[in-house]
């Protein structure tokens, strides 16, 4: 019997009552898998009742019958920032893995009692890309076979091989990036990578598509960083004062 089964099947032995039903902003069917990063929090909650005593629980082992046995983690794997107790129960994982997310209402007398089971998978952090550049100025040279050159400095998170995207270009006057060049780069394993760049004219680079040995991509771009280029000199006539 798959997780998928096994949670459905105790979400309808144990149903939430009508007028209870359990929401959450991620994925809110009983048995469907919430994928979530360490560190991203979840909202459940529940339709509050008179009187209602709420007792949401997380589990480490999958193997156990979750209807009749305690939260059986160290503690250290999530936070419920606000408690446990209420109907409202932001909850945050630190540690990847595969969970099991128990809530369980009574009634004002505590005679009736109702549950429903949640499957999260915590994944991998995704990976992240910080760039440094050296010099951040360079010259247009008179010889254009000898160019200055500057040294794009990336650092890593995450896990080898790295995939991403190299994009040279500018920000507009609404403040839209303007992609002029993309690179790709597959199966980096140097962390930190450094990148040679001679451009002719002020360019500012970022990283995008950035994927590890665990997935990804990473939603948003890196940092950014310009290299300005100074233009040669005009030239001038020199006049000798006889």
């Amino acid at each position: 019997m798959t997780w998928f089964r096994k949670i459905v099947h105790l979400a309808l032995l144990f149903p939430i009552s009508i007028g209870m039903m359990v929401m959450i902003s991620a994925a809110s069917a009983a048995g469907q898998g919430i994928t979530v990063y360490p560190g991203q929090q979840i909202d459940f909650s529940v339709e509050p009742i008179p009187g209602g005593t709420y007792k949401w629980e997380v589990y480490c082992d999958l193997t156990v019958n979750f209807a009749k046995t305690p939260s059986n983690c160290s503690g250290t794997e999530y936070n419920f920032p606000n408690g446990n107790d209420k109907a409202e129960a932001p909850l945050v994982f630190n540690t990847p893995g595969e969970y099991i997310v128990k809530i369980e209402v009574w009634d004002a007398v505590m005679c009736t009692n109702n549950m429903k089971f949640y499957y999260v998978i915590v994944e991998e952090s995704l990976p992240t890309a910080l760039l440094d550049l050296a010099p951040n100025e360079i010259c247009i040279t008179v010889d254009p076979t000898k160019p200055e050159f500057a040294l794009i400095g990336i650092s890593f998170t995450g896990t080898q091989p790295w995939k991403f995207t190299l994009e040279a270009g500018t920000y507009d006057e609404d403040g839209n990036f303007v992609v002029w060049d993309r690179t790709e780069y597959d199966n980096v394993t140097t962390n930190p990578l450094e990148i040679t760049v001679s451009p002719t004219v002020t360019t500012i680079y970022r990283v995008v598509d950035l994927y590890d040995n665990n997935g990804g991509p990473q939603p948003e771009p890196s940092n950014s960083v310009t290299l300005t280029v100074h233009p040669l000199p005009k030239n001038s006539p020199i006049y000798i004062k006889e």
